[in-house]
């Protein structure tokens, strides 16, 4: 399946501009914004028309006159919208000590592509600063600190710790017969330090098996968005930001040996170190790769049940997510639950497995994916939550599509979702999350009916 195509923006150096002082001062008075035309659920958006891809897979797009608008951003807000976001933002932002609450429910609405702002919003949406803007300082200064120290202890051939016991040891002169001090002799290699150990404790014998991990980071990490200059070439950039993304990917996969590296995880990255290699900030982007770790770790805290194989079956792994996906829909809309899995047989795992465990960011061009993780991340309902409601949002706007497919044609269009409004999408999502509050007393009322209990007596 051929990968949605980045818009060519992201190619241009829009975020190289030079950092601002104080750049979330700035203060304007916006345009009061349109009101939001009235979207319903059960239909499928008004900017999709069939087409067939190169593939000959069925799937849709824009209209010709939607089309430059939905690539040249990552979301539909207009340009009213985007100022009032932006302002609201920076005004936030400008704070002491920031409302997360209100930095959330801005945050959500879709973040614009003013320089470092995005950056920012999400490190903080991820925990990794502070609300108090007078911490921020010493906590970055201090997870730098702590990643570098990483790099050193984790990021090093058993080589090289063999030469530092060898440095750090106090040797008689006279004893030292070796042409170079990077050698030991014989007596002095302990068995746990002899490359061809074969002990459970040799750094040998670890970084050995760590080998094959690190080829496919390596693989992964090279077939990175290969149409953007960023991730991807031979320009010196792009060589750094790989280097990035492997160390990233090791330390992590040394650091949770529960779960290793599993693959895929680099596309999770991506988006990630994006946004936070490109912050205008010369101080941020030299220490992005840092940031872009302890975010990481953030983002997979919500989803690392999900890659780990051992909890599959269990009621935390991705069978149980992608079950809950399925309830979802049923909830919502049972019509087209019982068309996909009992009619036409589309088990969601077929295509809902990539969706969950890549964060749709396989399924969206590039700038439409931070469109969305914009309220992956704000949601206070939690990342899981609001992916699965994404996800079934994204069902449901092309149900008309799917009630009228079989088996065939369904699977196709959900294994290469047509292109969407984004807004529209998330829109979607969001009542289904009001709808889900609401629906909550008329569900615990059913329930407590369902065990015989009626007000303050229960019936036998």
């Amino acid at each position: 399946m051929a990968k949605k195509r980045v818009p060519d923006w992201l190619n241009s150096p829009i975020w190289s501009s030079p950092s601002e002082h104080n750049r979330f001062s700035a203060a304007f008075d916006p345009p009061e914004p349109p009101s939001p035309p009235p979207v319903t659920v059960e239909e499928d958006p008004p900017l999709i028309q069939h087409r067939t891809n190169h593939n000959g897979i069925a799937t849709s797009s824009p209209s010709s006159s939607s089309s430059s608008a939905s690539t040249s951003s990552a979301d539909d807000m207009s340009i009213s919208r985007r100022a009032q976001c932006q302002a609201q933002l920076l005004a936030e932002l400008s704070r002491k000590v920031i409302d997360m609450r209100e930095l959330r429910r801005i945050a959500s609405q879709g973040i614009p592509d003013f320089p470092g702002l995005r950056s920012t919003v999400w490190k903080l949406l991820l925990g990794y600063l502070p609300p108090d803007h007078a911490l921020w300082s010493s906590e970055l200064a201090k997870k730098r600190s702590q990643y570098k120290r990483f790099k050193q202890d984790i990021l090093i051939n058993p080589s090289e710790i063999t030469r530092r016991m060898w440095d750090s040891a106090d040797y008689d002169a006279d004893e030292v017969k070796c042409e170079t001090r990077c050698m030991l002799s014989r007596s002095q290699i302990t068995h746990g330090e002899h490359p061809l150990s074969l002990g459970k404790t040799s750094i040998w014998n670890k970084f050995f098996q760590d080998t094959g991990i690190i080829e496919q980071i390596d693989r992964d990490v090279k077939r990175t968005h290969p149409d953007m200059h960023f991730f991807c070439g031979d320009s010196q950039l792009a060589k750094s930001n790989q280097e990035a993304l492997k160390n990233i990917l090791i330390l992590f996969a040394k650091l949770n040996p529960g779960i290793r590296y599993v693959q895929g995880m680099h596309e999770v990255l991506a988006p990630l170190f994006y946004v936070l290699r490109n912050d205008p900030d010369e101080e941020n982007a030299a220490f992005s790769e840092a940031d872009t770790f302890f975010c990481f770790v953030e983002v997979m805290s919500a989803f690392r049940d999900n890659f780990c194989q051992q909890l599959d079956n269990s009621v935390v792994g991705i069978r149980s997510t992608i079950t809950r996906l399925s309830h979802l829909l049923k909830e919502h809309d049972e019509e087209l639950w019982r068309h996909l899995e009992v009619t036409t047989k589309v088990n969601p795992q077929f295509y809902a497995f990539r969706w969950i465990t890549l964060l749709l960011t396989q399924e969206f061009n590039f700038s439409e994916s931070l469109r969305i993780w914009d309220t992956l991340l704000s949601d206070p309902d939690g990342l899981q939550e609001t992916l699965l409601r994404i996800c079934c949002a994204m069902l449901i706007l092309v149900r008309r599509r799917l009630l009228a497919g079989d088996f065939t044609s369904n699977l196709k269009l959900l294994q290469s979702y047509p292109s969407t409004n984004i807004s529209h999408l998330l829109h979607v999502a969001n009542k289904l999350r009001v709808q889900s509050v609401l629906m909550k007393p008329l569900k615990e009322t059913l329930f407590y009916k369902s065990l015989g209990f009626n007000g303050d007596v229960l019936t036998m």
